[in-house]
C-alpha cells in the first residue's frame, strides 16, 4: 500500500464546494464543513517561493472569512510543517489512516438479504442481522440519507445545509450509502466510496441513543462485503486521534494503522 495512492483516492472521494489549483497546491473551501474540504493540499510541483504561496493562500481564506489551514502528511518535507509553526499555525485535527485487506476482514454475519429496488450496482435493498437489526443500502446518496446525516452530526447552519448535498452529488466514484432506521428515523449512517481497488469508509455516525448496539459494526460490515463483491481488494478509513471507541471497532474488523496526518491552522486577523 502506498501513501501517495491513498492520498489520491481520498482526495477523489470527498470533493470540496470550491477548489482552486495554485502552482501545485490545491486550495479547498466548503464553508468549514470539514478540515479536509477547507484546507490547502500539496498535489504537484511548486515553482513559486513558499512564503509567497502561503501569503496567497492566507489572502484567499481571509476573503472567505475563514481560518487558513494546511494539510500535513508524511510525504511533505518536515521543514514545511516547521515553517507554519513559526508563522503561528497550530496543529489541529490529527487523523489516523487505517487500512485493511478485504480478504482478511472480520465481518458481522448476515442472516438474510432482500432485493426490493433495482440499482446500478445490484446492491441488496435490505441486509438483516441477528437481533432484528437491518441495514438499508442504496447506490446513490439520497436526500433522505443526507437529512439523516445532518441530524446525526448536528449540521444546522443554513449555508452548509445548502452546499453539502451538492458536495455528495459531486463524488465522481461509485458509492454505497448505508443507514439503519428505527420507526422511520435514520439512527445510523455510513458511506462507502470505491476508487479502483479501494473502498473508503466515510460518514459513520450513530445516534447516542443507539450506542453499543452494534450498528456501526453492521454498517461497516455491510459496506465492506458489498465492496468486495464489486471487486474491491482493500479498504481504508480515517479516524480522529483519540476516538478510542472507533479505533477499537475498526481494529476488530481487521483494520491496521498505516499513517497519520494533521492540519496546521491559523485564525486570520
Amino acid at each position: 500500500m502506498d501513501i501517495q495512492y491513498l492520498e489520491e483516492v481520498s482526495l477523489n472521494a470527498w470533493p470540496s464546494y470550491m477548489i482552486e489549483l495554485y502552482d501545485g497546491w490545491l486550495i479547498r473551501f466548503s464553508y468549514n464543513y470539514s478540515y479536509r474540504t477547507n484546507s490547502v493540499e500539496q498535489v504537484g510541483i511548486s515553482t513559486i517561493p513558499v512564503e509567497e504561496k502561503i501569503a496567497y493562500c492566507e489572502a484567499v481564506y481571509d476573503h472567505f472569512n475563514s481560518p487558513c489551514s494546511f494539510k500535513i502528511q508524511p510525504l511533505l518535507d518536515p521543514s514545511f510543517d516547521h515553517r507554519l509553526s513559526q508563522r503561528g499555525y497550530d496543529v489541529r485535527h490529527i487523523t489516523e489512516v487505517m487500512t485493511a485487506d478485504l480478504n482478511d476482514v472480520s465481518l458481522l454475519k448476515e442472516e438474510q438479504r432482500e432485493y426490493i429496488f433495482e440499482n446500478r450496482l445490484n446492491l441488496p435493498t435490505l441486509v438483516h442481522y441477528a437481533g432484528g437489526m437491518t441495514v438499508e443500502l442504496n447506490a446513490v446518496v439520497t436526500d433522505e440519507w443526507i437529512r439523516g446525516l445532518f441530524h446525526l452530526n448536528g449540521t444546522s447552519e443554513p449555508n452548509l445545509r445548502r452546499i453539502v448535498p451538492s458536495m455528495y452529488a459531486a463524488i465522481p466514484k461509485e458509492t454505497i450509502a448505508a443507514s439503519i432506521e428505527i420507526d422511520g428515523r435514520i439512527v445510523a449512517t455510513g458511506l462507502g466510496i470505491r476508487d479502483r481497488d479501494y473502498i473508503g469508509i466515510y460518514a459513520i455516525y450513530v445516534s447516542p441513543s443507539c450506542w453499543r448496539r452494534g450498528y456501526a459494526r453492521a454498517i461497516c460490515s455491510t459496506i465492506l462485503k458489498e465492496a468486495r463483491l464489486q471487486g474491491a481488494r482493500y479498504a481504508y478509513l480515517q479516524v480522529v486521534k483519540g476516538n478510542t471507541a472507533a479505533k477499537k471497532l475498526y481494529r476488530s474488523l481487521g483494520f491496521q494503522d498505516f499513517y497519520t496526518y494533521w492540519f496546521r491552522s491559523k485564525v486570520l486577523s
